[in-house]
């Protein structure tokens, strides 16, 4: 199930721009003086590329025998593939916007003209824009309000990491960029919420190694996410995190003290979308204590709420990684999935933060939703 959800944005966007290209086709057939063989052409190679490419990408991340060069290929191919399918998107949609043109000038046929060009150049513009915002990192803080929080945990600092899917889109020498900013925040705990590579043969050694870099006073702790999951690696990633420092919490506790109080942390492994939500989680609460669950993916709050957490930490979304604000309403992939896309969101007396990441999938593009590392401070209300 977990594997098909994968798929599915990338697909939704395939059929989309499939469609408006049948209409645009179409319409350029049925006027001799606009046939364009090379147009025809272009639209049929950029599909069966970006088809292809998922096809291969997807089997990459099921196949344990393939090593980094193809896995690399893989990732750009269909990264460039995606890219022509938006752009296309795109230029079909201008071109239907100038099939409608009024036959006489006037001010709207001038707006038509204009929106036309618009709509065939803003895929490209944006993602030529996002290409240069995905390795900006940022800093993010946020204070959680929190009745009766104990006094020796009060101002406590947690820095959070997670999305990084190193990969041909994120190198090593960038991701030490986050590491290094993450260890000046002088963190009491170090927290690694999942996603360290993206399909398998990416260089997840490399990604431990930087990890290993990681400062804190109290504890350095972590969970699995879905690309864990897909690349076969979960009991990998656990023995070299404990290696390294790092304690991925697996359906686990870990209680933290400081001076006369504790923390106690829980973590569960990647919760496949429309399952049974955290089955057992419950047990890992300590009453009378401060409860923060680690889980990758935030769509599972409301259950985390019902069981008494008091703080869930997730990632997973990447705050949509492309995100439009429209009429104050964000529009991404992410809010197909969850309600729970990027920052801190309240029910009841339970508190989620969801950070949206460093890294990215599927094209290296981020707009609208700034690649983080995130400083979570624990405040009384």
């Amino acid at each position: 199930m977990a594997h098909r959800l994968n798929l599915f944005p990338d697909l939704s966007l395939f059929l989309l721009s499939l469609c408006l290209q049948m209409v645009v086709t179409r319409w350029m057939l049925e006027k001799p003086a606009l046939r364009s063989r090379a147009m025809l052409m272009l639209v049929a190679f950029a599909n069966l590329l970006y088809a292809g490419a998922c096809g291969l990408g997807y089997l990459l991340s099921f196949n344990r025998t393939w090593r980094y060069f193809p896995s690399a290929v893989a990732t750009w191919v269909q990264a460039c593939g995606m890219i022509l399918t938006v752009g296309l998107a795109g230029i079909c949609l201008g071109l239907l916007v100038w099939r409608n043109l009024p036959k006489h000038d006037s001010p709207r046929r001038k707006f038509l003209q204009t929106a036309g060009t618009a709509l065939a150049v803003a895929p490209f513009a944006g993602i030529a824009f996002g290409i240069l915002e995905r390795d900006r990192f940022q800093l993010t803080e946020v204070k959680i309000r929190i009745p009766n929080l104990p006094k020796d945990l009060q101002g406590l600092r947690l820095v959070q990491i997670t999305d990084i899917h190193l990969s041909p889109f994120l190198s090593e020498k960038d991701f030490a960029r986050a590491i290094d900013m993450a260890n000046e925040t002088k963190a009491h705990v170090v927290l690694v919420t999942g996603d360290l590579i993206t399909r398998r043969g990416d260089p997840l050694d490399a990604c431990l190694r930087q990890l290993a870099r990681l400062k804190n006073d109290a504890g350095a702790l972590g969970c699995l996410g879905n690309h864990e999951t897909y690349t076969h690696t979960e009991d990998y990633v656990t023995e070299q995190g404990r290696r390294i420092g790092i304690d991925f919490l697996r359906n686990r506790a870990r209680l933290l003290r400081f001076g006369t109080a504790f923390l106690n942390f829980a973590g569960v492994d990647y919760q496949p979308f429309n399952s049974r939500y955290l089955p057992g989680a419950e047990s890992l609460i300590v009453p009378g204590q401060f409860n923060i669950l680690l889980s990758h993916n935030p769509d599972v709050f409301p259950v985390a709420a019902r069981q008494g957490y008091d703080l869930t930490i997730s990632g997973h979304t990447h705050g949509g990684q492309v995100n439009v604000e429209i009429l104050h309403q964000n529009l991404n992939v992410a809010r197909t999935f969850t309600p729970y896309v990027r920052g801190l969101y309240e029910q009841g007396s339970s508190s989620i933060y969801v950070c949206s990441g460093i890294g990215t999938i599927g094209v290296p593009v981020r707009v609208g939703a700034p690649p983080e590392v995130s400083l979570i401070q624990l405040c009384a209300s």
